[in-house]
């Protein structure tokens, strides 16, 4: 198993490694190795985004809270760019990331937003791989809000 200490990191196996390996591809890595760009993190980030959304939503509100004012509220406080670069940052995430030449030169992963994106990349992999359910047991396993 190719990604085994990742998935100790993370508290979930990939089924398919490929949306793995996906959700592990920067654009830049691909067209420098003349990949496609749809074996790209860029569409899994802009689904693991959404999901940690429904995530942390449906635990505030199994938790008892039903304002909608309140539920946006908590939700930008735990899911918002510094947290989810946090998270990436804890379980090594840039370290498995195939990066560009560029990329890699600038150590680019320090930027906040690309960390995070790192992570709602792996999150919305998961989603595909598992459903919501493995997703929130990753969440569960990096973070506890």
């Amino acid at each position: 198993m190719k990604y085994a200490d990742l998935y100790a990191k993370i508290g979930y196996t990939f089924t398919n490694e490929d949306l793995l390996l996906q959700a592990l591809t920067r654009t830049a890595y691909a067209r420098e190795n003349e990949l496609s760009m749809s074996d790209t993190m860029d569409s899994l980030a802009v689904l693991g985004d959404a999901v940690l959304d429904l995530i942390v939503i449906r635990q505030l509100i199994e938790e008892g809270e039903f304002d909608k004012g309140e539920i946006t509220r908590k939700k930008i406080d735990l899911v918002n760019m510094t947290v989810v670069r946090k998270l990436a940052e804890e379980i090594g995430l840039p370290e498995y990331m195939r990066w560009g030449k560029g990329e890699l030169r600038m150590q680019i992963w320090t930027s906040g937003r690309v960390s995070a994106e790192c992570f709602e990349a792996l999150m919305g992999a998961a989603y595909l791989d598992g459903g919501v359910e493995a997703s929130a047991a990753i969440l569960d396993h990096v973070w506890m809000p």
